[in-house]
């Protein structure tokens, strides 16, 4: 793959953000020219591009701004050969407050990238979607034939942004390609998700683990694995205007995590159940198990890191940058 990728010049859009760091950091592994984009506040701070090498750092070019302003994602796309759209809002307890900002972030924010893509001529653009878009499972595992389902306002916003991408490959010919990752989880990751929430409460000794329902399956993802997946979709002829599931293949409940979690760092405490971190009823995906055959098929992606390996990674970053995270609080 590194013949591929040496000398690409590249454009990760939500760069600063948990898969978007590691996935730029793997592109200038991979010998890219890559532009990394995260989003303008007034604080000097790149997120989590600040615990990349700093050897690896220096090669990006770190771009500051809004994907909501067309006027800057045109001037940030043009001369790119890939680009890799991975900047939307993903909380889903914060979309129930704030779902207007979902829809001019998740789905104008892709417009203008799309807009300006088909501009610029790229080459290829992979566009970020998720396994929220599928909803509560009507058949386990998922694939991509699955019905989609907005469960809520950000899964709403997902599914509009999958469609603008699919409708810009058939009506314009813009060469586009949808990964759909399941649960990826990993080394520098908020504690929004499920794994450092359950990991940083146990690496700083708290009494009792605060959790929402225990009974939701997941299909845990590695990190490695999701990056592995988009530069293999990325690089396949195949794969252009196609959504492909990215996930481990296996669920697992909150419960069988919580369990597996406590074993990997050595501590067993009482579980509380928080109602404040419980979703809607009907709003609460309960399973989500990824069928990938069609990655495997198409490009010859398969996960290498499993659960138990990953998150043995994952507790050891968290331990080594626990004052990130504050367990005591929700993190919506």
């Amino acid at each position: 793959m590194q013949g591929f990728w040496k000398g690409k010049k590249v454009l990760v859009t939500g760069a600063g953000g948990f898969i978007g760091s590691h996935l730029s950091e793997r592109l200038i592994l991979e010998g890219c020219h890559v532009v990394a984009m995260i989003h303008y506040d007034s604080r000097p701070d790149r997120s989590n591009l600040e615990f990349i090498d700093s050897t690896i750092l220096r090669e990006m070019e770190i771009r500051s701004g809004d994907i909501r302003d067309s006027h800057f994602v045109n001037q940030l796309v043009k001369g790119r050969d890939v680009v890799f759209h991975l900047a939307a809002l993903i909380g889903i307890p914060y979309s129930y407050s704030a779902p207007s900002s979902y829809v001019e972030t998740n789905i104008v924010g892709t417009l203008n990238i799309l807009q300006a893509s088909l501009a610029a001529g790229v080459e290829r653009v992979v566009h970020t979607s998720t396994s929220e878009c599928y909803g509560t499972a009507k058949y386990i595992p998922i694939d991509e034939n699955h019905p989609l389902q907005g469960q809520s306002p950000y899964a709403a916003t997902k599914i509009g942004a999958d469609k603008l991408a699919e409708s810009f490959n058939h009506s314009f010919g813009l060469r586009v390609s949808t990964i759909r990752p399941f649960n990826t989880f990993g080394p520098r990751q908020s504690a929004r998700a499920v794994i450092p929430t359950i990991l940083s409460q146990l690496l700083t000794g708290r009494p009792e683990l605060k959790l929402g329902s225990l009974e939701p399956v997941r299909d845990l993802n590695y990190v490695g694995n999701t990056i592995d997946g988009f530069l293999a979709i990325a690089s396949s002829e195949e794969a252009i205007g196609r959504v492909l599931n990215v996930g481990s293949g296996q669920g697992i409940s909150v419960q069988d995590l919580v369990v597996l979690a406590m074993k990997t760092v050595g501590r067993e405490i009482p579980i509380h159940i928080d109602e404040e971190r419980i979703r809607p009823l009907t709003s609460e995906v309960f399973s989500l198990v990824c069928d990938c055959t069609q990655a495997k098929e198409i490009t010859g992606w398969v996960p290498a890191v499993t659960l138990k390996a990953g998150l043995k990674k994952t507790a050891q970053f968290i331990e080594k940058h626990i004052d990130r995270y504050r367990p005591e609080e929700f993190s919506l």
